[in-house]
């Protein structure tokens, strides 16, 4: 495995400028505009999707400067970037501000991350919606959660102490926690009750370099090569592991595919791209996403094509640094099985979307996100149009992540609010069921085995009480944003070029 290090995204080198300021030569400090709000407000209008939706964004806030300084000053850099989203949290449920001494968990596409090595979903036990547990979906082999024996399944009934709510559940991001499991779930009168075990597991965060190619397995069912691969992030840094993957399943000649994104909140662009490459790589130079950006930068606007080339990378100075490029290793599959949850998102939706104009995608699972945009980070760096990173200012370390485009598949189909699986599965079903990858008493894997072989598979998986469905509507909004890593572009300059 090659080094990895810890990476600031670094993206879209378009030179632009926001907008002009009204120079006053005898401005003084009380009258001079706070220089991290300027660089704030000026970044988010050039370059935020729905800025021609926001008032407090028009191009006409700056033509006065006192009631410029008047509007910007007096606020963190944060409060003024929130006040700043079109309708946060119902059409725009995924910008955010960092202060880059403090990393939000899931915000980067190729990163060492500080966390605790365990992904989980947030489900209530009742219609109520106040009442909480957290699903454990996996365990990173070698973090702190796998050394204190948490397995895959294991369901987090109280977080230090309390019960989990739907007001305390976000504490499970906190840098050290400790947590009670169930010793027993079960469902009745369209409810869940748990017991608990007895102890408690403490939990400390500690730098983790993901792998996101999480497991693979080679399945023989009914004359079929069966792939099963659990990809969990689209991370630029692990291409050549993810090619490597493919690859493998060349030689293990690899018929039919099962992509586990249930857990996927999404990444890089190029890495999207590739991704369809190694799939099928019969539609070398077709185009495959087409990106849409404000009205500033509408010459930005275009397709990006399929390539038989795979861009890699390492990480240098913590950022992304191009190194080479591989041919990609490609199944030439003309049908894949895709599972789904309330925690995919993004470019794994843009994977389901795109890819479906060229071959056929059976979705199984739950209805996803619904994440149709993207970002690029932005820096205190006016003079290189907000993009550069080894050009921002010093002064201070905010910087941006805001949604700057919205993508369609190659014939520009308007985006379902969310992606509802061909063939749904009660989420609530997996708490019976959720066992190590690969184990076909998962639901999900179970039934894309038997829509391959036509087989049904006989398990000792346990079935639910038919009062089960507690189908709560919208899953995802009782998990965190940042589960949803969204859409990135690596290099936008040599990716327009290709």
């Amino acid at each position: 495995m090659k080094s990895k290090y810890i990476i600031t995204t670094l993206l879209l080198g378009l030179i632009f400028t926001a907008c002009s300021k009204d120079s006053d030569s005898n401005e003084t400090a009380a009258t001079k505009p706070d220089e991290i709000n300027d660089f704030v407000w000026k970044a988010m209008n050039s370059w935020y999707y729905w800025q021609p939706n926001v008032p407090d964004l028009s191009d006409s806030k700056i033509t006065s400067t006192a009631a410029y300084t008047n509007f910007i000053n007096g606020k963190t850099p944060d409060a003024l970037f929130y006040s700043l989203l079109y309708q946060r949290g119902t059409i725009d449920r995924f910008s955010w501000i960092e202060n880059s001494n403090e990393i939000v968990s899931g915000s980067k596409i190729a990163e060492v991350e500080k966390k605790g090595g365990f992904s989980y979903g947030i489900y209530p036990k009742d219609a109520s919606n106040t009442n909480m547990v957290a699903l454990i979906n996996y365990i990173v082999p070698g973090s702190p959660s796998a050394l204190a024996g948490l397995k895959r399944g294991d369901v987090i009934t109280k977080i230090n102490g309390s019960p989990l709510t739907s007001s305390n559940y976000d504490q499970l991001e906190n840098t050290q926690i400790t947590i009670t499991l169930a010793a027993s779930v079960q469902f009745t009168n369209n409810s869940m009750v748990t017991t608990d075990k007895a102890g408690t597991v403490t939990i400390t965060k500690t730098e983790i370099d993901e792998n996101p190619i999480a497991y693979y397995e080679k399945k023989v069912y009914g004359g079929k090569n069966i792939g099963y691969l659990v990809f969990n992030g689209f991370k630029s840094d692990y291409n050549d592991e993810l090619n490597l993957a493919f690859a493998k399943m060349q030689s293990d000649g690899i018929n039919e595919l099962v992509l586990d994104l249930r857990y996927n909140g999404g990444g890089s662009l190029e890495t999207a791209v590739a991704l369809a490459q190694m799939i099928n790589g019969s539609f070398t130079n077709k185009p495959y996403i087409y990106l849409d950006f404000n009205d500033k930068h509408n010459s930005e606007d275009g397709f990006e094509n399929l390539s038989d080339k795979v861009n890699i990378f390492n990480l240098v100075d913590n950022h992304p640094t191009f190194q080479r490029e591989e041919s990609i290793n490609s199944l030439a599959l003309t049908k894949i099985y895709v599972l789904v949850s309330f925690q995919t998102a993004s470019a794994s939706e843009l994977t389901i979307q795109c890819l479906k104009k060229y071959i056929s995608v059976i979705t199984i699972g739950e209805q996803t996100v619904g994440k149709f945009v993207g970002s690029n980070t932005l820096y205190d760096s006016p003079a290189y149009g907000y993009t550069s990173y080894a050009n921002r200012s010093t002064k201070h370390k905010w910087q941006l992540q805001p949604i700057t485009f919205s993508y369609y598949n190659k014939d520009k189909d308007v985006n379902p609010a969310r992606i509802t699986p061909d063939y749904e599965i009660n989420p609530y079903s997996t708490f019976l069921n959720l066992v190590e990858f690969g184990n076909v008493k998962d639901p999900c894997l179970k039934k894309a085995i038997e829509l391959i072989t036509g087989q049904t598979l006989r398990t000792t998986a346990k079935t639910t009480d038919a009062s089960l469905p507690l189908k709560i509507d919208n899953l995802t909004a009782f998990n965190p944003t940042n589960t949803a890593k969204g859409l990135y572009i690596e290099d936008f300059k040599r990716l327009k070029q290709q």
